[in-house]
């Protein structure tokens, strides 16, 4: 999927199997974009590897709303994995990672203060959408 440049500088330029876009650049490894547009490496590579030391790190962020992208297929993460996160007072929102990404930079584009932890798990590169 294509989409259009955005007026912010951490907008998902696009995604597909394997991988998401930032500004442009492919990025084939899951990933955490920041409220202050900056982007960070994300360590799981498996929803299998998460835990409450993935998602903890989120709330020092004082979103209003986390988005999780679970991977190609929507997956719910446990409550102890997000207790940081409900006891913050900060929302997340789950949903697929490409769900995640058309969600984030609608957020993003209208200002809000989002951050989206997208799980990119590795897999067969499709075409590439920025073609």
């Amino acid at each position: 999927m294509k989409f259009q440049p955005d007026q912010f500088g951490s907008a998902i330029t696009g995604y597909g199997p394997g991988w998401v876009a930032v500004a442009g650049q492919r990025i084939a490894h899951s990933l955490v974009l920041h409220p202050d547009g900056q982007r960070s490496a994300w360590p799981p590579r498996h929803f299998a590897d998460l835990g409450a030391a993935d998602f903890a790190p989120l709330a020092r962020e004082r979103p209003e709303l986390v988005v999780f992208g679970s991977g190609e297929r929507l997956r719910f993460p446990r409550p102890a994995w997000v207790r940081a996160l409900i006891e913050a007072g900060i929302g997340i929102e789950t949903m697929d990672t490409p769900a995640a990404c058309r969600t984030y930079n609608i957020l993003a584009g209208e200002g809000r203060r989002v951050v989206a932890a997208l799980l990119v798990e590795p897999g067969e590169a499709g075409p590439d959408a920025l073609k």
